[in-house]
C-alpha cells in the first residue's frame, strides 16, 4: 500500500500542468499532499521494516523536492504576470489621458457614425455631457444646410484609406453655431471593412465671426412663436413672410397642365420656404410628419443684415435642391429619373441605419411618381425590382431603406 500511494504521488506531480493551476490552488493541492506525507511518515515508521525507510525517505524527498520548484516558478510567472499587467495598464491610462484632456475635440465613432467615445473638449464643443454623447449620432450635431455635404464626403472617405480633412458647420445642443475643421480617418477590421471612424475636431479660425452673424439663427425658434402642423395638413403661405423649419419635413409642390401634382422640393430643419422664394402661380406647402415652423417677416429680413447673413446659407441649400429636382426632370429614362431622386431623397432626408440609408419620412407611391415624372403604376414596378434585387428595403413603419449599392446600379 505504500508504494501504490508514493507511486501516486510521484504521478501526480510529473503529469501537473504549472501554467494550467492557479497558485491558490496549486498551494492548496500541496498543502493536502503534505498532510499526507506527514500521515505515512507515521505510518511508516510503524508498519515499514526499518531497511526500507531511506529508499522510502528518497522517494518522499524527491516528490518534495518537484513541488517546492513547481510551487517557486508559479510564484515567478505570477510576479511577472503582475508586472506585465502594471505596465499595460499604465500605458492604457497614459493614452486615455490623452484622449480625454486633448486640446481638441475627439470622438470615435462607428462605421454609422454612432458615438461611441468621447472626450472632455468634445462634449464642451458640443454643449452635451460627456456620457450623454454616446449612443448620438454624429450628423445630429452637424448644421442642416451641411448634411447632404457630409454624408457625400463620408461616402468617399470609406474608398480610401487618407486622413480626410472636412470643414463643417456644427451646432451645440440647443445652442449656436460654430465652424469647424475636422480630420476624420477610417479604421479597418482585418478584412479591411470599416470598422469604426475617429474625428478630431477643432474650431475654425473665424469662428467667432461666424457665431457672431449666426447666434440670431438659434433665436429664430427660441424668441418667435411656434406653429405646429400635423401630418398631412397643408400649410398657408402668404407674401409678406417665410416659413423656417424647426421640426420635421415640408412637401412642396405645383400642379401641372394635367392637374396632378409635381414635387419640387422639400424642406427639412434648418430650411426655408415660401411664397417669396418661388414663381410658381401655384404653390403648395404639405407637412411630411409633425413639423413646427416659425415664420420670418419679409419686413425683417429687409431691415437686419445680420439676419440675411444667417438665411444666405438656406437659400443656397434651396437653389442646390432645385437644380437636382431639375436634373431629374430632364433625364429621359424613367429608371435613371427614379434612381437619381432616391440618390437626392437620401441625401436630404435620410438617417444612417445598419441597412443603408433611411428616409426620415414615409413617402407614398404617388410621391415618388411626381417628383420623376412617371406614373404611381410604373414606381411600384420599379420599386418591386429593386427590392427583389435587395438595393432597398422598408422598415417596420415603412419608411424607406435605400442601400449604398443603389448608388452604382443606374450607371
Amino acid at each position: 500500500m505504500f508504494w501504490e500511494w508514493i507511486s501516486q504521488i510521484k504521478y501526480w506531480v510529473y503529469s501537473m500542468d504549472i501554467n494550467g493551476v492557479s497558485i491558490e490552488k496549486f498551494n492548496i493541492q500541496a498543502q493536502a499532499m503534505y498532510e499526507r506525507l506527514a500521515g505515512l511518515y507515521e505510518s511508516a515508521s510503524v508498519k515499514l521494516l526499518p531497511e526500507l525507510l531511506p529508499q522510502a525517505y528518497k522517494e518522499l524527498g524527491s516528490a518534495s523536492e518537484i513541488l517546492h520548484l513547481a510551487i517557486e516558478e508559479l510564484h515567478q510567472q505570477n510576479e511577472e504576470l503582475v508586472q506585465t499587467r502594471n505596465l499595460i495598464e499604465a500605458e492604457r491610462q497614459r493614452y486615455a489621458d490623452l484622449f480625454e484632456f486633448a486640446p481638441d475635440g475627439y470622438l470615435v465613432t462607428d462605421a454609422l457614425g454612432v458615438i461611441q467615445e468621447a472626450n472632455h473638449r468634445a462634449a464642451q464643443l458640443l454643449n452635451v455631457p460627456q456620457q450623454s454623447l454616446v449612443g448620438k449620432l454624429i450628423v445630429s450635431f452637424i448644421a442642416a444646410e451641411d448634411r447632404r455635404y457630409f454624408r457625400c464626403e463620408l461616402t468617399t472617405l470609406f474608398q480610401c484609406d487618407q486622413v480626410k480633412e472636412l470643414t463643417l458647420r456644427l451646432q451645440q445642443n440647443k445652442g449656436k453655431y460654430f465652424d469647424t475643421a475636422i480630420s476624420v480617418a477610417v479604421v479597418r477590421d482585418r478584412e479591411n471593412e470599416p470598422l469604426a471612424l475617429r474625428w478630431l475636431i477643432r474650431k475654425a479660425k473665424n469662428c467667432q465671426l461666424t457665431e457672431t452673424l449666426t447666434n440670431n439663427e438659434h433665436d429664430l425658434c427660441e424668441n418667435r412663436s411656434i406653429h405646429k402642423y400635423s401630418k398631412g395638413e397643408i400649410i398657408s403661405l402668404n407674401w409678406q413672410t417665410i416659413w423656417y423649419v424647426c421640426q420635421g419635413v415640408v412637401k412642396l409642390s405645383t400642379l401641372c397642365e394635367t392637374g396632378e401634382e409635381l414635387l419640387v422640393g422639400m424642406a427639412g430643419v434648418g430650411m426655408i420656404f415660401g411664397f417669396g422664394m418661388t414663381s410658381l402661380q401655384t404653390y403648395q406647402a404639405t407637412a411630411l410628419s409633425d413639423v413646427e415652423l416659425v415664420s420670418i417677416a419679409q419686413a425683417e429680413l429687409e431691415s437686419s443684415l445680420s439676419l440675411n447673413i444667417a438665411l444666405l446659407p438656406k437659400i443656397n441649400q434651396r437653389l442646390r435642391q432645385a437644380e437636382s429636382f431639375l436634373v431629374i426632370s430632364g433625364m429621359r429614362r424613367v429608371q435613371d429619373r427614379f434612381y437619381y431622386l432616391l440618390q437626392l431623397l437620401k441625401q436630404e432626408i435620410g438617417e444612417p441605419v445598419a441597412s443603408g440609408m433611411r428616409l426620415s419620412v414615409r413617402l407614398t407611391h404617388e410621391d415618388l411618381a411626381s417628383a420623376c415624372c412617371t406614373t404611381r403604376v410604373t414606381v411600384t414596378r420599379l420599386v418591386g425590382k429593386l427590392q427583389k434585387q435587395g438595393k432597398i428595403t422598408f422598415d417596420a413603419k415603412k419608411h424607406l431603406i435605400i442601400k449604398d449599392i443603389l448608388s452604382t446600379t443606374h450607371h
